[in-house]
């Protein structure tokens, strides 16, 4: 209601009676292809209009996409995660803490004219999930713990996807890191979004997840500790062209405010009320930025 109310005192000539944001240029929102990342451009879409700025949202595109279009001015902001900037948009392998994480994607992103706003707490990193009570029974907390399970033998089906069992950051890395390999014959390959059906219909005792997403919870999934701290961090975070944030610098303010509420449990719910409740991406985003008081 209160964005209707801004769009009418804007066609009614009130422009002067709005906050100095209202004068301010278009700003043009991405996000990806998936529930996160639509959530997160509906979002702030609808958090920058009630703040009287003009959005044109443009989401559902891929990573790489994305990223080139804001890099060629095509897109003002979005929500990127730190691993994914620090591995493939700038091919750094080096193990880093999430602060060093943060600090190397910033400095690296500024010479694309690419500003990183305040990190949340939300971490969209890769994950190992087994069924809460199985892992339990099997005295399962942690990768290491699974790790000295298939050494001494057992074996546990690990539902992952094709690019997982390949990838340095992915189970080559994982099994140096925690010294065991997973039996070839006990690797269940499938889409991504099948993991956690195949988990949840116990083809499998083992899933690949990643962090936040709301079928964790939903279907009582307990993610292993990474005790190793194997996995890079991916803190979802706003990122904005640096010429639009000096044109705009009230942004960073607004942007961070929501940053700071975000966290593995706030997302993982928001998540699971669009994939398992079944609703829209634009109530969920409208009720949440509410109950927060952000508009």
């Amino acid at each position: 209601m209160f964005r209707n109310l801004i769009k009418g005192l804007a066609l009614a000539g009130a422009v002067t009676a709005l906050p100095l944001a209202a004068q301010a240029q278009e700003i043009v929102v991405g996000g990806k292809n998936f529930t996160e990342q639509l959530l997160m451009a509906e979002m702030t879409t609808q958090l920058l209009e009630a703040n009287g700025y003009d959005v044109d949202k443009r989401d559902g595109l891929g990573s790489t996409a994305l990223r080139s279009a804001q890099e060629n001015g095509q897109i003002d902001l979005y929500w990127e995660y730190t691993g994914t900037s620090l591995i493939t948009y700038n091919g750094v392998e080096e193990r880093l803490s999430p602060e060093e994480t943060y600090e190397r994607v910033s400095e690296l992103d500024a010479e694309q004219g690419l500003t990183w706003l305040q990190p949340s707490d939300a971490n969209n990193t890769y994950a190992l999930a087994m069924r809460e009570a199985d892992a339990e029974e099997r005295g399962i907390s942690s990768i290491s713990d699974l790790a000295a399970k298939i050494n001494d033998g057992a074996e546990l089906d690990f539902a992952v996807n094709a690019e997982f069992p390949r990838r340095p950051d992915g189970l080559i890395g994982l099994q140096e890191e925690y010294d065991f390999n997973y039996p070839r014959g006990n690797l269940k390959t499938m889409e991504s979004g099948l993991t956690y059906q195949a988990l949840n219909e116990e083809q499998v005792e083992v899933g690949l997840v990643f962090a936040t997403d709301g079928r964790i919870a939903a279907f009582d999934f307990v993610v292993l500790e990474d005790d190793k701290d194997f996995f890079p961090d991916y803190a979802l975070t706003p990122v904005i062209r640096t010429e639009t944030l000096d044109a705009n610098p009230e942004l960073e303010g607004i942007l961070n405010e929501l940053s700071g509420k975000l966290t593995d449990d706030v997302m993982q719910s928001l998540n699971a009320r669009v994939d398992v409740e079944r609703e829209t991406i634009e109530d969920v985003s409208e009720s949440y930025l509410k109950e927060e008081g952000l508009i």
